[in-house]
């Protein structure tokens, strides 16, 4: 893919770069070492083996009744798999594995793609069972309006080999997007797919079902210099017990309709993910490097797709994060992006 307008990095598999009309609408660095050194917002990298947070740093009632404990890295809780989670280890990659389709996204052209593998341990980061993982990233362009609409998927898929009969699993990509190449997302347009939300206590876990949101986000919404503040997890399909282990065959939905009216690029995120976490990136403090500035806060927003938050600690939810010996866990997001 030397010649594509994406790069990706062993480490995490990262998505490194997407450039849109001249932009890169990632936030990122130059070099890997500088994501092992300075990444602390997690920019472009494959979570696991659980996006978000995890109640008291704890799993509770797997394998016949046992508690595993995890690292308390976000104060009480587990955030985005502990001190090293997936996105903090090298992935075997990338493997060329030829021209795919993409499910849902019809006229593709080109669909060249590449896989990424990792296994991770039975105990890794307290976890149980020895996990094989793998992300396959396809690229590829369609006309739309008489514009080329750069197409990038990824497909995860984790299966558990040994060490257990039960593990967690819930997997989802952090990049965050700037549409402009400004310092700031500000003057961002963004419009979601649902205003229900998972209510959640100070530490972000969710105390309640889904309610409505405190703004209207289902029509378009400006991002200012500050508001709206938003880190939370929005539903797209309520029905959570019902929510399969692996959801690849469950149709596209359309996420997020995001533009920036001075750079005119536009970005859209689907997914087969009955939920995604939207984070206007309040929390984003990365120094500046040689060749690259400072990045603060509201420098990138994030569309996370996954299963609910806390999945694992709740009895009506847990069906969507609980992979058995002999089950895949799977998911497909699709992002759309091009400049008028």
């Amino acid at each position: 893919m030397a010649d594509a307008p994406v790069s990706f990095l062993p480490l995490g598999a990262i998505i490194q770069s997407i450039n849109v009309g001249g932009i890169n609408i990632v936030q990122g660095f130059p070099e890997q070492e500088q994501y092992q050194k300075y990444n602390d917002p997690y920019f472009g990298e494959t979570i696991g083996r659980i996006a978000n947070r995890t109640k008291g740093a704890k799993i509770d009632s797997l394998n016949g009744g046992k508690t595993y404990a995890l690292a308390a890295n976000d104060g009480p809780n587990n955030l985005h798999g502990g001190n090293v989670g997936w996105g903090k280890k090298i992935w075997d990659g990338p493997k060329p594995i030829g021209i795919r389709a993409v499910p849902g996204i019809d006229d593709l052209d080109g669909g060249e793609s590449v896989k990424f593998s990792l296994v991770s341990p039975d105990g890794d980061e307290g976890f149980p069972g020895k996990v094989e993982t793998s992300v396959i990233y396809t690229v590829g362009t369609q006309k739309q309006d008489g514009k080329e609409v750069l197409v990038l998927a990824y497909e995860y898929e984790a299966e558990l080999v040994d060490g257990a009969d039960e593990t967690v699993i819930n997997m989802t990509n952090h990049s965050y997007f700037n549409l402009a190449g400004k310092p700031t997302i500000e003057g961002t347009v963004a419009q979601l797919a649902t205003d229900k939300y998972l209510p959640i206590d100070d530490g972000g876990i969710p105390v309640d079902d889904a309610k409505t949101f405190r703004v209207k986000v289902t029509d378009a919404f400006t991002l200012g210099p500050e508001e709206p503040d938003i880190d939370d997890c929005f539903i797209v399909n309520e029905a959570a017990s019902a929510i399969p282990i692996d959801t690849r065959s469950e149709p596209l939905t359309k996420l997020v309709s995001t533009h920036h009216p001075e750079s005119k690029v536009h970005l859209e995120v689907y997914s087969t993910e009955p939920a995604f976490q939207f984070y206007t990136g309040k929390f984003i403090e990365v120094p500046e490097i040689p060749g690259v500035p400072a990045r603060g806060k509201r420098s990138g927003f994030c569309v996370e797709p996954s299963r609910y938050v806390n999945a694992a600690n709740v009895d009506e939810w847990k069906g969507q994060v609980l992979l058995k010996k002999g089950e895949k866990y799977g998911s497909r997001t699709v992002y759309r992006a091009w400049r008028e």
